[in-house]
């Protein structure tokens, strides 16, 4: 069994920073935002740049496919070894690979290095790095995702998915206007460089996590066999299917994340520093609503909520897709990190409480290979469908496809109005 936190100063169930008060959790949590947000400056810096070079929103949409593969071939296995293995030790592996590739990229974009290469190799390297990210991913993520729940006493875990989330979406904030800014006045491998030193600053942090024990379920040794537990949980499970499904299938077809290089320069013309800004605009409307929502948890009916939350998301997205105005485009991606906050709270909530101990890893691992379907090839499927509809036209119908999703969730599962969290 995992070690017992230590007590916590304030009582877990009324206090707004529960989670914040075990040292653990915050040099984990520091540690991710460090990682979460040099890795999206590194990914706003590479796609500006990439675009700058080939102009084809396809070029975008191969970022989320590169990263993707790795990523969701990996991730099931990287589950296995969250609930096999010591956690810290895979978190600081796969940080150590980020660090080391994030340097070989930035030391390629040195502009004396770079004159000497062809423009075909430099993009080679990029979705390179980009693929070796995602690798890292496939490992980080289930390993991180799991040992944040061994960190601080079961009650406090919907307080810690608050939590979690607003270091998320604070570095989501400040990430992509810092590398909008970076870009333009200091360079891309300057730019790159800070990130190394953000990697370096997250294997600082997590030294001060204590290494927990594993939690063995004895039957289940072999791998596949392993592997297969972790499906069959996910799959039987209603409300975590349903969970996964509702934002896999939302953010496939309505995420603009990935097209936002070409508003920036072809429809809204607002350059490097105005790309950076848009990206910001939904962390920042995420930041406040799960601030809010440390106070106001979206708990009590939590099926119904989640519905309306990925809703919005369809909508502002619509309101985005339309807008020739840049305030407005800013306050339609505000909107769409805000739902997107309230969804995040409740299925983080849910893949904390409901898994037990020794599947918590591989249930992580399916719910990262949902989330990167709907991120990374979101990000594909946005560069490919505006490829051959329009940049409009696709994102239009993106979101048309979430609300769809919405709808037929809804009638398939009414059942689920009934949990509580």
């Amino acid at each position: 069994m995992p070690e017992e936190p230590s007590p916590a100063p304030l009582p877990a169930r009324r206090d707004p920073y529960a989670a914040l008060r075990y040292p653990e959790f915050r040099a984990l949590a520091f540690g991710a935002f460090l990682v979460s947000c040099g890795l999206l400056i590194q990914e706003v810096a590479l796609s500006y740049e990439i675009y700058r070079v080939t102009h084809d929103p396809l070029s975008l949409g191969l970022i989320g496919l590169v990263e993707a593969v790795p990523f969701i071939t990996l991730a099931l296995f990287g589950g296995h070894l969250a609930d096999r293995r010591e956690k810290r030790g895979i978190i600081r592996s796969a940080i150590g690979v980020m660090f080391a590739g994030s340097l070989v990229i930035a030391l390629l974009s040195l502009p004396s290095l770079r004159a000497r290469l062809a423009p075909g190799v430099w993009l080679l390297g990029a979705y390179g790095l980009i693929a070796l990210v995602g690798f890292a991913r496939g490992f980080y993520s289930p390993a991180a995702a799991s040992l944040r729940a061994f960190l601080v006493p079961r009650e406090v875990y919907g307080n810690l998915a608050t939590w979690w989330s607003t270091f998320f979406q604070t570095g989501a904030i400040l990430a992509p206007v810092s590398a909008g800014f970076l870009y333009a006045y200091a360079g891309l491998s300057a730019t790159l460089l800070i990130v190394v030193c953000m990697c370096a600053g997250a294997l600082f942090l997590i030294a001060f996590v204590k290494p927990r024990p594993v939690a063995v379920n004895p039957g289940a040794g072999n791998l596949w066999a392993s592997l297969g537990e972790g499906i069959s949980y996910v799959f039987g499970t209603r409300i975590v299917l349903y969970a996964m499904s509702l934002d896999m299938f939302s953010v496939l077809f309505g995420g603009v994340v990935a097209l936002l290089p070409v508003f920036a320069d072809d429809i809204l013309m607002v350059g490097p520093e105005g790309l950076g800004v848009l990206r910001a605009a939904p962390a920042i409307g995420a930041l406040l609503t799960v601030v809010w929502c440390a106070y106001h948890p979206p708990l009590a009916r939590p099926w119904r909520n989640l519905l309306l939350a990925v809703l919005g998301f369809g909508l502002a997205t619509l309101v985005f897709a339309l807008s020739k105005l840049f305030w407005l485009s800013f306050a339609a991606l505000f909107a769409t990190g805000a739902f997107d906050s309230i969804s995040v709270v409740i299925r983080n909530t849910v893949m904390q409480s409901i898994p037990p101990d020794h599947l918590r890893g591989r249930v992580q691992a399916v719910n990262s290979i949902f989330i990167s379907s709907s991120n990374e090839l979101g990000a594909f499927e946005s560069g490919l469908a505006a490829k051959l509809l329009g940049t409009v036209p696709s994102v239009v119908a993106g979101a048309a496809v979430t609300c769809g999703v919405v709808v037929w969730m809804w009638r398939r599962s009414k059942t689920l109005f009934t949990v509580r969290l």
